[in-house]
């Protein structure tokens, strides 16, 4: 065969340049037959032979060939018979020829097999239905590159969507990420849309039967909402949503945004949600956010509270006043400390209570086997055994990133009260952690250092003097107009005069 543009050569160097067609077939190097084809042909096409050559080598095979895919369709999709499977399977059976004559036998066989996929087009009622799905993306947080992954909600009849980001799929995130797409949608649709994701479904059964997590359930039922699962290996059944994944990726994530935490991701992926609302698609009669304004009044309403999205587990404290989960350990109060607990795993944020009072809160950590500390946690212990401050490990963190200021209060504190004494100060200075902000106790220490005052009642002198004076609001005295003008009446001096003769006059000692 040619190609269009050998086609047009030819009848350039022939009609136009008068070429002979000897000329033009020694030129381009095709055959005169060829030559002669493209002058005879008028309708543009590439020219093909009109009937399959013939093959020597392979003809023998072919019936093998057929057999083998037969075989290949009724096995694993992922183990089926290759083209180079194919052909070494020939060579056991003696074919002489290359593998590439296999490859475009298979070619022409395989189009033959697998015609394309068709797909009934769908239509929906406002408030009707909504798809969800996850995908994954790449994104820089806190100067490290990290894959992330994006829970994915769109109205089937607007087409608005919805995108968060979280470190895991795990189900505590899935939860977390309907309820705050339900929010931003301002209702619940009729009924969501699933594939077959572990969190919601924990066994596919016969037809569209499934059996659900009891967690999941309990979740539908707090929302009420109807659930749809897929076919499996079927994602089209959900295809908005798949094309919503890919949209948001290359839209939303593109260039890899560079952010300081997932709570900056996900503000910007809310802001990229708002700014697609006015967007046109094709089909549509108008913006995403017009078309929306006619499904929300049709979403059922939200309940009058969310849904816990955290996984409850009871938690058992450890000898250094941790406990354990998912092989991370996170700090306990020391004066806060039981043998058991109740830990509450949220999305991004770990809370550890004590019955129905929480005593610690830490960032979730998705690593293994980490110490996260807060170390004010320790200080009780640490006045206790001030010994151990140099080997504390709590305290050998937070000492990496604390500022410079700390360092020279505790030289100076531990130059003038010798024998141990700077450091239990200084350790009551670390103490003013736990009631007041980070930012206000390096301000107020800075100014100790300043003003000379190396001691904790110096620093908390400073730290109350930063904090904002609060006034008492302004008494109403509408009610009381002879008391309005109290206040604002001139000064009058001569009284003043008038009150000093008086006490003048007085006998001293009467």
């Amino acid at each position: 065969m040619i190609t269009v543009e050998t086609r047009e050569q030819i009848r350039q160097a022939y009609y136009r340049e008068h070429k002979s067609k000897r000329q033009i077939a020694r030129e381009l190097g095709v055959a005169r037959k060829t030559v002669d084809q493209a002058l005879t042909t008028t309708d543009g096409r590439p020219y093909t032979t009109p009937e399959p050559r013939p093959a020597p080598k392979l003809g023998p095979f072919k019936s093998l060939i057929d057999q083998l895919l037969a075989e290949s369709e009724h096995q694993p999709r992922k183990q089926r018979y290759t083209g180079h499977t194919i052909f070494k399977r020939l060579q056991a059976e003696g074919y002489q020829g290359r593998e590439p004559s296999v490859r475009g036998y298979l070619a022409g066989k395989r189009r033959d097999l697998h015609r394309p996929e068709v797909f009934l087009p769908l239509a929906f009622d406002p408030g009707t239905d909504a798809q969800v799905d996850w995908g994954e993306a790449q994104a820089d947080i806190a100067g490290e590159r990290v894959t992330v992954q994006l829970f994915v909600m769109r109205l089937c009849y607007s087409r608005r969507l919805f995108v968060m980001a979280f470190p895991s799929q795990k189900q505590e995130s899935f939860f977390e990420g309907h309820v705050q797409a339900l929010h931003y949608f301002g209702g619940v649709p009729r009924r969501l849309t699933y594939d077959n994701l572990s969190t919601a479904v924990l066994r596919v059964l016969e037809g569209h039967h499934r059996r659900e997590q009891e967690a999941f359930i309990a979740f539908r039922s707090h929302y009420l909402f109807a659930s749809h699962f897929c076919t499996p290996a079927q994602g089209h059944e959900k295809g908005g949503v798949e094309h919503g994944v890919g949209y948001a990726r290359r839209n939303f994530m593109v260039p890899v945004p560079d952010v300081d935490s997932f709570a900056t991701l996900n503000a910007h992926l809310l802001a990229a949600c708002r700014e697609d609302d006015a967007r046109r698609p094709v089909g549509m009669s108008g913006p995403i956010a017009e078309v929306f304004e006619v499904e929300r009044p049709l979403l059922h309403a939200l309940p009058e509270h969310d849904f816990p999205c955290c996984a409850t587990v009871a938690a058992t404290l450890n000898p250094y006043s941790q406990v354990t989960f998912e092989t991370n350990r996170y700090s306990v109060p020391v004066e806060a400390a039981r043998r058991t607990l109740v830990l509450k795993a949220y999305p991004f944020r770990l809370d550890i209570l004590d019955q129905a009072t929480l005593i610690a809160s830490h960032p979730r950590c998705y690593a293994r086997q980490q110490d996260i500390f807060d170390p004010c946690h320790y200080l009780p212990l640490l006045a206790q055994r001030p010994g151990a401050f140099e080997h504390a490990k709590p305290l050998r963190q937070w000492r990496a990133k604390w500022p410079e200021n700390y360092e020279k209060l505790l030289a100076r504190l531990r130059a003038e009260q010798p024998d141990g004494q700077g450091v239990r100060e200084f350790i009551r200075v670390l103490n003013l952690h736990r009631q007041h902000p980070t930012e206000l106790v390096e301000q107020a220490i800075s100014q100790a250092l300043t003003f000379g005052c190396l001691h904790v009642d110096g620093i908390l002198l400073c730290l109350n003097q930063l904090q904002p004076v609060e006034l008492p609001p302004a008494l109403d005295l509408s009610q009381q107009p002879r008391l309005s003008q109290f206040g604002q009446q001139p000064l009058n001096l001569q009284a003043d005069n008038s009150l000093l003769e008086l006490v003048a006059a007085i006998p001293v000692g009467a």
